[in-house]
């Protein structure tokens, strides 16, 4: 839903054409897991991410969790105060609303999500 929400959105934020997501999630059996941890796939990483600047910002990640329930993993909370450190804004967002929310501020006021 949230990209349907940004395909909608482009013709007043066109940087939302190259918001993508990262496929980490869900769950795999061993041989499956041993591939995509082959090819570079790392646990923990943000679900979406928009590669625009804005203000101090190098570009936001979003980790998208469930309305209700869905916590973060260590591995997670690493990767948010991590990227936070090297300037990205890295937000944890429950549902596709509440990330609609943190990405219109971060591209309407410059990073700065009031």
């Amino acid at each position: 839903t949230l990209f349907n929400w940004a395909a909608m959105m482009e013709y007043r934020y066109p940087e939302l054409r190259y918001m993508y997501h990262v496929p980490n999630g869900g769950y795999r059996n061993k041989a499956e897991a041993g591939r995509f941890k082959a090819q570079g796939v790392k646990s923990g990483v943000p679900d979406i991410v928009l590669p625009a600047a804005r203000g101090q910002y190098h570009g936001l990640y979003i980790e998208l969790k469930r309305t209700e329930g869905g916590k973060l993993s260590a591995d997670q909370r690493d990767w948010l105060e991590f990227l936070t450190a090297q300037g990205y804004f890295a937000v944890v967002c429950k549902g596709w609303e509440e990330a609609s929310h943190a990405i219109r501020p971060y591209l309407d006021h410059g990073g700065r999500i009031d």
